[in-house]
Order: C-alpha cells, then sequence, then structure tokens
C-alpha cells in the first residue's frame, strides 16, 4: 500500500487515537494503517488508575466519602497514555456499558471505585466481549450503579422481587438492544412492523439470576476501597434457585449463583443481535454517526467471527472497522458522513497534539460536566446509564432529521454548551489549568505567518479538512494581531487554535 499522506495518517487518528501530534501522524505514514493498528494492540497497558489514587494518597481515610482524584486519573489516561488505541476504545466503551461516579452508592471510596471500572474496561477492551460482559456483571462498580448488590430472592411472605434493574439493562443497552436485527444493523420487520427483542417476562426471568451478589470482604472491611476492585460474591441464602427463564433459554433449578450468571451471559451473549448492535456502536463512536448497511454488516461478521472461530474478539473488531473502505476511503465522504467530535476528545485532541503535561503529575482539569463553563462533558460522570448521547438520537427540527440521519453527540449541543465550550477553551489554550500546560514549541517559529501556522493547526487537529473560506476568515483576523514579540506571538497561536477548535470544519470529524 502507499504510504498515508499526513492528511490521511492525521484522519486515521482522529478516529483510532486520543488526539495525535505531528509525531503521531509521522509514525502512522511510516508504519501504514494495518501495523500502526497491530502495534497499539501489542502495547502493554500503560498502569491503572486504582495504583495512581493510591501513589498519590487518595487511599487515605481523609477522602473515604470523596471523589476526590478521580477526575484526575481519567483526564490522566486520556491525555497522556502512550496506548492511545487502547484509550480510545476503553472510553468508547465507557459509554456504552455506563458507570457514572455519582450513581456508586452504597459504599465510600467513589473514586476507587469509578477508577477500578475504567481499568476493567481497558483490560478487556482488546478482549473478549463475552468476557467482558461476564466481568462487569460481577464488577462492585455495576452493582452499585444499577443497584443489583444486595439484590435478594423473591419473598413470598412480603411480595418483595429481585431488582430487575441490570436486568433491563444488560439487554437493552449492553446487549441485544430492544429491536430485532439484521446482521447489517437494519430491523427485522414482520408483516412490515420492527418486533421486540424482550419483554416483561424476560426481565423478571433474568432478574433472578441476579440475586445474592454482593461486595467481597473476605478478609477485609470497608476502610479501606481494596473491596471495590474485587468481583462480587456469591451469598447463596439470597440467590433465587428456582429455574430463570428468558430469551427463550433457561437457567435450570438448583444451579449456584455463579454458574448460572455465567449460563445467563451465554444466553444473551448467543443472541443474534449483539454482533450488529455492538458493532453499530463501536462504529459511531470512532468513525461515522450513519454507517451504512453493508459497513455493519462487515464489522459485525468479524464480530461473530475473527477468522479463527472466535466471537466477540474486539481486538479484530476494531482493527477491521478502522481498515474497512468506508472508513479509510475518502470517496465515502459527502454531507452525510462522519460525526460530531464529542467535547472529550475536543480536548484530548487539543492536548495530544501540544504535548500537554501535568510537572507535578496532579491533572487538575477537574469535572468538566458544567455545560456554561467548561465542556459539558466529562468522563465517567454520564447523567444516566443511557450515557451523555443516545446512539439513535436525531436532533428536532433539522435538516439532519429530514434526511432520515442520526446525529449522537449532537444531543450535548445546545446554545449554552457551544459558547461554554468555546470559552473553557479559549482559557485552556492560552493558560492551561494550574500545572496542565501545553508545549507551543513547535508552532512558535511559525507564528509570524497567519498562512503556514494555520496549515500546520488544520493538518495536525483537523487532517486539512478546514476549508479555503474559514481559513481565509481565520487569516483575516490573525493579520490584524501584532507579531513583534514572544507575547504577540503567542497570542497568534492562542487565537489560532481557538478559531480552528471552533470552526464546524474540525468540530465534524469526516
Amino acid at each position: 500500500m502507499p504510504t498515508p499522506t499526513a492528511n490521511a495518517a492525521s484522519r486515521f487518528l482522529a478516529q483510532a487515537s486520543m488526539g495525535a501530534s505531528r509525531a503521531d501522524i509521522s509514525r502512522v505514514q511510516a508504519l501504514g494503517f494495518a501495523a500502526w493498528i497491530e502495534e497499539q494492540l501489542a502495547a502493554p497497558r500503560s498502569g491503572t488508575r486504582w495504583d495512581w489514587l493510591v501513589e498519590k494518597g487518595y487511599s487515605n481515610a481523609s477522602f473515604r466519602n470523596s471523589e476526590q482524584g478521580f477526575d484526575a486519573c481519567a483526564w490522566r489516561k486520556l491525555i497522556s497514555a502512550p496506548d492511545t488505541l487502547r484509550q480510545r476504545v476503553t472510553l468508547a466503551l465507557s459509554e456504552i456499558c455506563v458507570v457514572a461516579i455519582s450513581g456508586l452508592v452504597g459504599a465510600p471510596w467513589r473514586s476507587f471505585s469509578a477508577a477500578a471500572y475504567l481499568d476493567l474496561l481497558e483490560e478487556h477492551a482488546f478482549g473478549n466481549y463475552r468476557n467482558l460482559l461476564l466481568a462487569i456483571s460481577t464488577s462492585a462498580p455495576m452493582g452499585q450503579y444499577l443497584t443489583f448488590r444486595g439484590n435478594v430472592k423473591q419473598n413470598p411472605s412480603t411480595g418483595a422481587l429481585p431488582d430487575e434493574n441490570y436486568a433491563r439493562e444488560i439487554m437493552q443497552l449492553f446487549s441485544i438492544g430492544l429491536i430485532q436485527l439484521n446482521l447489517d444493523g437494519t430491523p427485522k420487520l414482520l408483516n412490515g412492523n420492527p418486533q421486540e427483542t424482550y419483554g416483561l417476562s424476560d426481565i423478571t426471568g433474568l432478574a433472578r439470576v441476579f440475586t445474592g451478589w454482593d461486595f467481597d470482604l473476605n478478609g477485609t472491611t470497608k476502610d479501606t476501597p481494596d473491596f471495590l476492585r474485587r468481583p462480587m460474591q456469591q451469598i447463596a441464602r439470597r440467590h433465587e434457585t428456582g429455574a430463570s427463564s428468558f430469551l427463550g433459554s433457561t437457567v435450570p433449578a438448583g444451579m449456584a449463583g455463579a454458574d448460572a450468571l455465567r449460563l445467563a451471559i451465554d444466553i444473551i451473549y448467543a443472541h443474534p443481535n449483539v454482533a450488529p448492535f455492538i458493532s453499530r456502536q463501536l462504529i459511531q463512536k470512532l468513525v461515522t454517526s450513519n454507517p451504512s448497511p453493508a459497513y455493519v454488516a462487515r464489522v459485525a461478521s468479524v464480530f461473530n467471527n475473527d477468522g479463527r472461530g472466535v466471537k466477540g474478539n474486539l481486538a479484530a473488531v476494531v482493527k477491521a472497522l478502522l481498515l474497512d473502505p468506508e472508513a479509510r476511503n475518502e470517496s465515502y465522504i459527502n454531507a452525510s458522513y462522519g460525526k460530531l467530535r464529542e467535547p472529550i476528545l475536543r480536548l484530548t485532541g487539543w492536548a495530544r497534539a501540544y504535548h500537554v503535561s501535568s510537572a507535578s503529575d496532579g491533572w487538575a482539569i477537574g469535572n468538566t460536566s458544567d455545560a456554561a463553563t467548561r465542556l459539558g462533558q466529562s468522563p465517567l460522570r454520564s447523567p444516566s446509564v443511557f450515557n451523555f448521547y443516545r446512539p439513535g438520537y436525531v436532533p428536532p427540527n433539522s435538516a439532519i432529521a429530514k434526511l432520515g440521519l442520526v446525529a449522537p453527540e449532537f444531543q450535548l449541543t445546545n446554545e449554552s454548551s457551544v459558547v461554554g465550550y468555546v470559552n473553557f477553551m479559549q482559557r485552556l489554550i492560552s493558560r492551561g489549568i494550574g500545572d496542565v500546560l501545553p508545549d507551543y514549541s513547535s508552532l512558535l517559529p511559525l507564528a509570524a505567518n497567519a498562512q503556514v501556522l494555520l496549515a500546520e493547526i488544520n493538518q495536525v487537529l483537523a487532517a486539512g479538512q478546514l476549508g479555503s473560506a474559514t481559513l481565509g476568515l481565520i487569516r483575516g483576523a490573525l493579520d490584524t494581531m501584532p507579531a513583534n514579540s514572544p507575547a504577540a506571538l503567542n497570542n497568534r497561536i492562542y487565537a489560532a487554535l481557538t478559531m480552528v477548535m471552533a470552526a464546524p470544519e474540525y468540530l465534524i470529524q469526516q
């Protein structure tokens, strides 16, 4: 294959990384797309968020009832971890199999529970999706968030029934969705109508499996956070031992709780919806909001069989979706192609492009959820289990709606968030936050020449996708600014970066 152009490499990294520097672009050009992916798949994990929290003293009892440290450990990995593809997939998985720190109830050490969940997703990011489902289904954070920790069997004398929260969401959001799908992600129709994947009886049947699970406090207490990264343990007396029927299958009576859960995961995982349902969402997170049915079918086929008879090999799925012609061939780009960059990726894209670091390793970016003054999005701080935005969101009364398209990330977009984002990034670009600071040494030699400066920023941040009209407007603004001192040159850099990152051609990743 020919060597990728710098623009093509930058475009690829917009899909496959948390952001790219000029050196990262050169690395893709040197290796090619496939070899770069293989290098990333083979890269070792770069330490855990949990261990960073311990190292920084957050396991001290004074932090027992706070969230302090979590935002820092989350941003630190997104911005600085060298295994950038793994971080991108981990972020995507955190928005499919959602846990949010605000919902980690029933125990102290919320920061550690949230860190443990992101570490778990990262551990499985290139692994098997079935194993990921099993891991999150026994994880303490998920037990807290979707309230099945402490779930007990039916009590006929009181009328109490098992909590159905997790049983519903593992089917609706984490595996099969609401509507039966063809391999290409389109609805299966019966007499012209979609068919539901499950009903209330399936939820109540599956909920029986998720009884008896609780924190594993063997040999420890809640005085330290260690119990939160242990898989939950099964309390036999609380577990429903009768048969549990759902999705046309049955977990037989008398089965031990752990065995019942594994069989239940196998039943869910065998459903034909899993491959198209998860594959389409991963394409949406990384490449384009409206993949063609053919694109979904190609990736879902790899999900079902990685070429070695294995279903759910996420490494193979990620490689397939990034190397697919619809991802790589620019002839597919048109007005309906691409996706709105979610705010987290805008921040990390800038941060990685310009080598943002924290000299103290404190990473004091904080919670960026406030849409009016910050990003309107922050890692593992979704407002609900339905993520920051739904995969099928359609902006009402919009041209997108008239075209029959979806635009998931636009669910985060309103008048307040648009202004809040630009103001926040303007401050961040020019001042950083605390000792979280960029390095613009690569841009300083270019800053006096607006055309050259913009060409470099356009290529690195936007894969050269800003058009001549937009570049002309920005250049006109820069040409009014002095360039006669180091401070003046830095101001030109700040203005150029802010205006590029506010441009429509940057905000829409194509």
